[in-house]
């Protein structure tokens, strides 16, 4: 592995809902993953979140692990229905407590804290009065982030507002796979420019408690075109413009993309504005790239999404394409030249299908070459000029994966759910030694 920069902040990645459980404890309020994983036929295994790797009550368990790992970051989520439950009104002193025993528990470990304001579990509340539809909802979040930092904004060393805004309102508002479960397609753009206005609201209450730095975490996909048409060329431009563009562009003063769905009579006068306010720190949440061609004729979409051939495949049958983050770093820095601040690569992993062995050891060299190639990758675009300061692997424990409950691992850590049992895969002796390196 070549040498990265001085200061390059090597960590990890986790986020509420997957990892703490106790969903009623010490008064949190139900959100809308809460809801939607009792919704028959939702969750693949059936399952919640309800207990999902107990980290509320294994927080030091896990911050030893940390301390292990040797990384210099730990990215988390705060629960919002934590700290108001019903997403409005004072802080929940007992909420916030938990987030104060675990950044103090950190920064005594030598691990900076990274904290993520939301991460797709809006209180429920919020949702019954329309959730990320109404406009509202944006001023509900700065609060709630005025609230969260007045307590913690001291020993945060980073702040990200959102987490992947297009995953949430693509998969949660347009096909409905995800919380809450609406299927408006391209009638979901209000979401879009309610969770990034929120995004701006929430940037300047940050800023009026902390001086740290402050980000978003975005989701980027490089578009691969497939097929060599005129149509194909033209839904592989609609494709970036939805995936890649809208929740960037705003955010480095250019305004809404030419993007499908668009609606302009959401956007009122000064909103742009708030949008742009500026960030520190540009979050980017890889995966893997996407295949796009043109659509069969009648379709909803202006495009069609297809597999790409070629690629080793994950558990979640990703392509494992580390030239795609490679590609997707350079876009962003040629896209965006002098207003691209410093990024942060804040998730990158895979899944694997990750057994214990007679002796209880977890191998997983899968995952190595997973990492390894993809760190690789970004040493290439800094080589090339790109300014990318940091890598967090999603993630460091096995979790509750959303739709796919417990079926699919992501983490460094293997965990046992029915006994909430930690070991260490191979990956993370690879991860600590490089991090340590």
């Amino acid at each position: 592995m070549p040498d990265f920069p001085t200061g390059f902040r090597w960590g990890v990645s986790t986020s509420a809902y997957q990892i703490e459980g106790a969903t009623t404890v010490d008064g949190r309020g139900p959100s809308i993953w809460d809801t939607f994983a009792r919704e028959p036929g939702r969750i693949v295994d059936g399952s919640t979140g309800d207990e999902a790797c107990d980290h509320y009550h294994r927080h030091a368990e896990d911050t030893a692990l940390l301390a292990g790992l040797g990384v210099s970051a730990y990215r988390f989520s705060i629960a919002w229905p934590r700290v108001q439950p019903t997403g409005a009104g004072p802080a929940h002193a007992a909420g916030l407590d938990f987030y104060d025993r675990l950044v103090d528990g950190l920064l005594a470990a030598g691990v900076d804290p990274v904290a993520t304001l939301f991460h797709w579990d809006l209180p429920q509340a919020l949702e019954d009065a329309g959730g990320w539809l109404n406009r509202d909802t944006a001023a509900r979040f700065a609060e709630y982030a005025d609230l969260t930092a007045a307590r913690l904004g001291d020993r945060v060393k980073l702040w990200i507002t959102l987490n992947e805004p297009f995953i949430h309102m693509s998969l949660g508002h347009g096909i409905g796979t995800h919380a809450p479960g609406r299927m408006l397609l391209f009638d979901a753009f209000p979401v879009a420019h309610h969770q990034l206005l929120g995004h701006g609201l929430a940037v300047a209450a940050l800023r009026a408690r902390t001086t740290s730095p402050v980000a978003i975490a975005n989701n980027y996909s490089p578009v691969r075109q497939v097929g060599d048409t005129d149509a194909d060329r033209a839904a592989a431009q609609a494709y970036d413009a939805l995936h890649n563009r809208l929740f960037t562009d705003p955010l480095l003063g250019r305004g809404y993309p030419d993007a499908p769905g668009l609606d302009p009579a959401v956007v009122r006068d000064g909103d742009l504005d708030v949008l742009a306010t500026p960030i520190d720190v540009l979050g980017v949440n890889y995966y893997n790239p996407t295949g796009i061609r043109a659509p069969e004729e009648g379709s909803p979409l202006p495009f069609e999404m297809v597999p790409l051939d070629g690629y080793p495949r994950t558990a979640f049958d990703w392509p494992v394409a580390p030239d795609g983050l490679r590609e997707l770093l350079l876009q962003l820095h040629e896209r965006y030249g002098d207003a691209l601040p410093p990024v942060q690569v804040t998730e990158s992993g895979c899944a694997y299908d990750d057994v214990p062995d007679a002796q209880g050891r977890v191998d997983d060299p899968e995952r190595i070459a997973y990492l390894d190639g993809h760190l690789r990758a970004v040493h290439e675009a800094i080589t090339a000029g790109v300014p990318v300061t940091g890598y967090f692997v999603w993630s460091l424990l096995d979790n509750w994966e959303w739709a796919e409950g417990f079926t699919k691992r992501f983490g460094l850590v293997h965990v046992d759910y029915p006994t909430q049992r930690r070991t260490p895969k191979s990956s993370y002796a690879w991860f600590r030694d490089l991090a340590r390196r």
